[in-house]
């Protein structure tokens, strides 16, 4: 489907392929989904749930209606219409195994999320996080105990990839 082909998620998951043993039966947080598509492109690649954090009425429209178009079942996802910043502050959940982060980039918010996220217990020892931001946006190599371990460019974005770092590292 186009709307899974997208322009954002090419750069975006051709950058974490490496991660596709870690994708299947994983769940998943899309912030600033969108339409939806990095989640989707999760769920397409054997997700075992994904959780879509998007604060405009619209895009969270055009999520449930690829998901209806898709019949993705109930259980495989979540779709939460909130502000990303206050859904970090106040999310409660069980770490995630893996977090795709595609900001506005005319908001350049990496560096804010990035930060916020280090702050809370979304995250376990094991959990991987992709950010996407424009190049000449900020993005530290290391936010608490979140460390970046690969940054690819891809035109005018660069995909930033972080871990927790071991006990040993931090």
């Amino acid at each position: 489907l186009d709307f899974i082909s997208s322009s954002t998620s090419k750069p975006f998951f051709s950058g974490i392929n490496k991660w596709m043993g870690q994708i299947e039966e994983a769940r998943i947080l899309d912030l600033f989904a969108g339409t939806g598509n990095l989640g989707l492109e999760a769920l397409s690649r054997g997700a075992k749930h994904v959780t879509f954090v998007e604060k405009n009425i619209k895009s969270v429209q055009i999520i449930k209606d690829n998901i209806q178009a898709l019949k993705i079942p109930p259980q495989e996802y979540t779709i939460i219409t909130k502000d990303v910043f206050a859904f970090i502050k106040s999310a409660s959940s069980q770490p995630f195994d893996l977090i795709l982060i595609d900001p506005p980039f005319t908001e350049k918010l990496a560096d804010r999320v990035m930060l916020e996220l280090s702050l809370q217990s979304l995250f376990h020892q094991d959990t991987l996080i992709a950010i996407e931001a424009i190049k000449q946006e900020k993005i530290e190599m290391q936010y608490g105990v979140l460390t970046c371990y690969d940054k690819q460019d891809y035109g005018d974005k660069s995909l930033s990839l972080f871990k927790k770092s071991s006990q040993d590292e931090a």
